[in-house]
């Protein structure tokens, strides 16, 4: 990098990099360290051709990198980015997409396999993936190995092996079926898995316990001597054996050298970051700890690997456990008969359930429906009418059979009537789409906050379950509630129209001349007949293919959502590949349902030329006999001719009223879920009275749901959380204990902490708090009462693993974390944002706490995600405050600060902290070790560093000197 200056196009006069310049050797391993926001990714980033910079040049081997195929470029780069993002595929899949675009040689001959779907189908076999591979040889075998070789590296195997349906379990979008150390170690695989020229890691073992980022180090170590590695890091443990580590601020870099270089210089900022991130105790703790264990250091020093002296397979039982896992829909097919999540989305209801939910829905505007009902009979009875009119109209205008002045006189009668008519018409018309528009309206409002409102309702393990993805959800609150709005508005009218026209022309025709009539009516059953098989045709084709395109839309979803993993992988033409194939699946079926429903169609448009012939075949013979008049004659044709084509007309209808009758369904199925009283708030309990579901007087008004219980009384000095004998399963796997008679109990205004290795269960017992999942059994109490029988998230606050920030300011962001009911201040958020030290970043930014945060924050750097995150936790005040890895993505002055922050908090604030940092909560009063699923020991961190020797390891894994 020479003199390279960048800032990004949402606010270009702020630089992110100024005229930096740097080298990073080949074959060597250079590390960037330095605060939150220094530019440490933006340098990934500018690597890899994501972004490009304004001044300056980036060269490799001499070779300004904007010279290069971008595609060239990325096929020698491996990366794994700050959030890894994996695709909603296999996880052989997904490591497998790393060697796409592979410029290694001997990866070549593998592009035909991993652009086509035979990886997908292999997966499908799930454990038996390598068994099955060897059987069919060739490039899939080979792959399947480089495969396994890379996870291994990554230290992912041994998760892996132990998923309930192995390399073929489903990462999920975004990898969300995965726990975040899970994703790391994936996401490293698929950067080994092309033997890449050039290694970037950005944080790529944040998320991961000590012993797995010692293994993973070690691999990276191992990899280093063949390649370039570039390692941005905050945990300056990680890096300890880099050949060159360059420390960045404020977008410039202000020191560089060795470990042993920069340690040396008391004054300088790395040193300084050192002793920030260095564990605290006595000197004789830390002797006796050395003393006892320095064997053990010694002797896995070859392998980069330490003993913790844990039962590992049991660790990595559980480590698949973190997150519910789903199927892949092939291995779904497969097992469908033992498949316990199925969709109940799906349900098939029938048309009596169907009417009689639409009536529910309907019934407080029933005064209006029946007002566009009375109007819609008036339209259709207008048809017959003006044939009435028009009959007698042809026969008065015959001058056979009447004077000049007569066929003047009955000509100005009858015109008169047509213009009658047609203010009839008009009035009636208006009346009917008004009523039915704002029946529709409404309709689709109540519906798309009833809908919205039962998603809500409903407990994490139901949205994790059935296969179910954000965009099929969303899909029935947006698409879904568009097809009922549509079909109880216009067509709904229409059909009515078309029904009373047809009945009266019948009656009407009868009445005037049955002989003709009665003739007529052979075309009836043709009609019926023909649309009744074309809406059935249409029906069974909807139901058919809409799994088929929601996973088209998926996947074009997907695809936005992680375009820049796509990029950095060069998987452009394979994300193309895959979603053409989605959409060539159903195409033949699509082809011939088309053409078998146009064929009744086509009989339905047909049918008034029949009624045509028969008319004047038959009525021709009446009138020659004299048995009827030419005026009968043309009334009954218009009547009947104008119902048929209408009748025809009807029918074109026909795809919009299958298609509403499945969304129909959906949505009372999502409706009639019911409440797992899931939601506490206030707010939400209060909000302004939208429509009342509307069946009985004991159906309750859907935003008066009160609390399930009344709260607990108040103790301004946090909450008491007691675990009694809790064990827990995932619904998906009741027979894998996740915890196992796990007891322990956080008093008031405690700062507690749960640390142990990834998959113990730590993030579980955090559900469990949350009210996300239920006990197996045993039960959670706050303050003595049990959680599932009182409402109590009002005073409880969340920093997530996988911060989720959203598009819109800063300040918008910090102040929904504010209790429901109550807005919060611009003082208040200043308050919050200090406490998260991120007070002065916001107001470096150009317009402050009104900076856009952009789609998912993308226009903030991961620290500075997470320690919005944290402020909005702060800004509720809460009495219990829960932080799951809150600082993983903080650099050390920032994480210590934080930490002093939560100590004056935690004076009145109950605190349960996740973390692999131990130094994180090194000052905790206590801390418990979950290992297995159960709770091993607990202290302080003097007591367990003492007594505890996994504990005693891993912190000695993370000391720095």
């Amino acid at each position: 990098m020479e003199g390279v200056s960048f800032a990004y196009p949402s606010r270009p006069n702020q630089l992110v990099l100024r005229k930096v310049s740097l080298d990073f050797p080949a074959g060597k391993h250079t590390a960037i360290v330095g605060p939150s926001g220094s530019g440490k990714s933006t340098i990934q980033s500018l690597i890899a051709r994501l972004q490009s910079p304004q001044e300056g040049a980036i060269l490799l081997d001499g070779h300004d990198i904007r010279e290069l195929n971008v595609k060239s470029l990325r096929g020698f780069l491996g990366l794994v980015q700050q959030e890894p993002s994996l695709l909603d595929r296999s996880i052989l899949e997904n490591i497998a997409l790393g060697l796409v675009s592979s410029p290694h040689p001997s990866h070549a001959h593998l592009q035909g396999v991993l652009y086509g779907s035979d990886l997908a189908e292999l997966a499908s076999h799930g454990k038996d993936v390598f068994a099955v591979a060897k059987k069919q040889g060739g490039a899939i075998a080979e792959i399947v190995d480089l495969v396994r070789q890379a996870a291994d590296l990554a230290d992912a195997s041994s998760f892996i092996d132990r998923l309930e349906k192995g390399w073929g379990t489903m990462a999920g979008s975004g990898g969300s079926m995965l726990s975040g150390g899970q994703r790391q170690r994936v996401a490293v695989a698929r950067a080994l898995v092309r033997d890449p020229k050039i290694l970037i890691l950005d944080e790529a073992t944040a998320s991961l316990d000590s012993a797995s980022e010692r293994r993973i180090q070690a691999a990276v170590e191992r990899a280093a001597k063949s390649r370039t590695v570039i390692s941005i890091a905050h945990r300056l443990s990680t890096i300890r054996n880099a050949d060159s580590i360059i420390v960045m601020q404020a977008g410039e870099v202000v020191e560089q050298g060795s470990y042993e270089e920069l340690i040396a210089r008391e004054d300088g900022v790395f040193a300084h970051l050192a002793r920030l991130q260095s564990l605290t105790g006595s000197d004789e703790i830390e002797a006796k700890s050395t003393a006892s264990i320095n064997d053990t250091l010694s002797s896995s020093s070859s392998k980069a690997e330490i003993d913790l002296g844990l039962d590992e397979e049991k660790i990595d039982a559980l480590q698949d456990h973190t997150s519910p896992v789903v199927s892949s829909p092939k291995q779904e097919q497969a097992d469908n008969d033992n498949d316990k999540d199925k969709d109940d989305l799906a349900e098939d209801l029938s048309a009596t359930a169907v009417i009689k939910g639409v009536g529910r829905l309907v019934r407080q505007w029933l005064k209006w429906i029946i007002l566009a009902l009375i109007a819609a009979a008036l339209v259709g009875c207008n048809f017959s009418a003006s044939g009435l009119v028009f009959g007698h109209t042809v026969g008065a205008l015959n001058p056979c059979n009447t004077t000049a002045d007569r066929v003047k006189s009955l000509g100005e009668f009858y015109g008169g009537i047509l213009f009658m008519l047609a203010v009839v018409v008009l009035l009636a018309n208006f009346v009917t789409w008004s009523s039915f528009g704002l029946v529709a309206e409404r309709l689709l409002y109540s519906v798309r906050v009833l809908s919205f409102r039962s998603l809500l309702e409903q407990p994490v393990s139901w949205h994790q379950s059935g296969n179910r993805s954000s965009t099929s959800l969303l899909s029935i609150i947006t698409k879904d509630s568009a097809a009922l709005g549509g079909l109880s508005g216009s067509i709904i009218g229409t059909i009515f129209s078309i029904l009373i026209n047809f009945l009266v022309a019948i009656i009407l025709s009868h009445i005037i001349a049955w002989k003709i009539a009665i003739v007529c009516l052979v075309v009836v059953p043709i009609l019926l007949g023909a649309g009744l098989m074309q809406l059935r045709s249409l029906s069974r084709f909807e139901e058919r293919h809409t799994d088929a395109y929601s996973r088209a839309n998926g996947i074009a979803v997907e695809a936005v959502n992680s375009i820049n993993t796509i990029a950095a992988l060069s998987l452009e033409r394979e994300i193309m590949g895959t979603y053409s194939r989605a959409l060539k699946a159903p195409r033949k079926d699509i082809v011939l349902a088309s053409a078998w429903v146009n064929v009744w169609l086509a009989i339905n448009n047909s049918t008034g030329f029949l009624v045509y012939a028969f008319a004047y075949w038959w009525g021709s013979r009446l009138i020659m006999r004299g048995e009827n008049t030419q005026t009968q004659f043309f009334i009954i044709l218009m009547a009947m001719l104008v119902s048929a084509q209408l009748w025809g007309q009807m029918f074109t209808l026909a795809p919009e009223f299958s298609r509403a009758r499945a969304s129909i369904a959906r949505i009372i199925t999502v409706i009639n879920l019911g409440s797992d009283a899931q939601l506490d708030s206030k707010e939400l309990a209060t909000t302004a009275n939208v429509e009342r579901r509307g069946s009985s007087g004991t159906e309750r008004d859907i935003e008066a749901v009160g609390e399930a219980k009344p709260p607990v009384p108040v103790n301004s000095k946090g909450v008491r959380v007691t675990f009694d004998r809790v064990s827990f399963a995932y619904p998906g796997r009741p027979d894998v204990p996740v915890l196992q008679d796990v007891s322990f109990t956080v008093q008031p205004a405690q700062f507690c902490g749960l640390v142990g290795p990834s998959g113990a269960g730590k993030s579980t017992i955090m559900g469990l708090v949350q009210r996300l999942y239920f006990p197996t059994t045993g039960t959670v109490t706050i303050d003595g009462v049990d959680i599932s029988k009182h409402s109590f998230r009002d005073d409880v606050a969340i920093v997530p693993q996988d911060t989720a920030l959203f598009d819109g300011s800063v300040k918008f962001n910090v102040g929904l974390g504010a209790k429901p009911g109550h807005e919060a201040t611009d003082a208040e958020i200043e308050e919050a944002c200090r406490l998260a030290h991120i007070h002065d970043t916001i107001m470096a930014l150009p317009q402050g706490y009104n900076t856009e945060c952009g789609p998912r924050a993308s226009q903030l750097s991961g620290g500075q995600r997470q320690r919005l995150s944290i402020a909005r936790a702060l800004v509720r005040k809460p009495r219990l405050l829960l932080l799951d890895e809150s600082t993983s993505a903080l650099d050390a002055e920032s994480e210590r600060a934080l930490q002093a922050s939560l100590e004056v908090v935690a004076r009145d604030v109950t605190v349960v902290a996740i973390t692999h940092r131990l130094h994180t909560v090194q000052k905790a009063d206590v801390i418990y070790v979950v290992e297995g699923g159960k709770i091993v020991d607990k202290g302080r961190h003097g007591d367990l560093m003492e007594r505890s020797e996994s504990y005693r390891v891993n912190a000695l894994q993370q000391m720095l000197q």
